[in-house]
């Protein structure tokens, strides 16, 4: 597939006219990182803009003790690095690819410069940023608010929301220390957790594969109203 149509499919270039697209094309890197590979580093430079094309990428923060809290993981499609990009700033944490990822990587400069001559190209990255900011804004609010089981349910709920319908059996795209550390636990209280939720039939659980029994006390756990015993 050419470049230019694979640019096409990417939800931030969503709707740009052909010689956006070309002119897109001619300053982006296409790269290629390998399981476990570091992508930056907080604090590193802030050299552009990522958009994962294949694989998983995790974004996470290290404690002074070194314990890894784990912010987002990003699969293809999405954008990451985007705030040194229109800040100047350095990253605000670690990029590590979870798997043989590709990306293409767009040099802030050469970013910045085909925004300033065309600021139509800014424009049409706003609703897909937006939506970004509403994710964050949600993930602090989970970390922040909620219990355990209740990030636990709300994540699970994500999950089966983005398979059409609304599948109840679901496959966790990460390992369970992972999920651990996304929901700002630890891999024991987490498998504890599951256990009740099975328990109270809320879910069944084998390995990485959940099924949804009960969705609406699922519902009701992510926003507090009910209590795992």
């Amino acid at each position: 597939m050419k470049l230019i149509d694979q640019i096409a499919r990417l939800p931030l270039f969503q709707g740009l006219a052909p010689k956006q697209m070309e002119d897109l094309a001619m300053i982006l890197v296409d790269q290629v990182f390998k399981r476990g590979q570091s992508i930056f580093s907080e604090e590193d430079e802030g050299e552009g803009l990522y958009i994962i094309i294949s694989g998983r990428v995790k974004i996470f923060k290290l404690s002074p003790d070194g314990k890894e809290q784990i912010l987002h993981i990003f699969g293809p499609g999405e954008p990451f690095g985007e705030v040194a990009v229109f800040t100047g700033r350095r990253f605000p944490a670690n990029a590590e690819a979870l798997e043989e990822t590709r990306a293409f990587f767009f040099p802030r400069t050469e970013f910045v410069n085909l925004i300033r001559k065309d600021p139509s190209l800014a424009l049409n990255m706003l609703a897909e940023l937006s939506s970004r900011l509403r994710k964050f804004t949600t993930l602090v609010e989970n970390l922040a608010l909620k219990e355990i089981p209740g990030r636990l349910a709300a994540y699970i709920l994500v999950l089966s929301e983005r398979k059409k319908g609304g599948a109840g059996l679901i496959d966790l795209d990460i390992s369970k220390n992972q999920l651990a550390s996304l929901l700002g636990t630890i891999p024991e209280t987490l498998s504890r957790i599951l256990a009740r939720m099975e328990k109270e039939q809320l879910i069944k659980s084998e390995r990485k594969r959940i099924t949804i029994l009960d969705r609406n006390g699922l519902e009701e756990l992510s926003i507090g109203e009910r209590k795992l015993p």
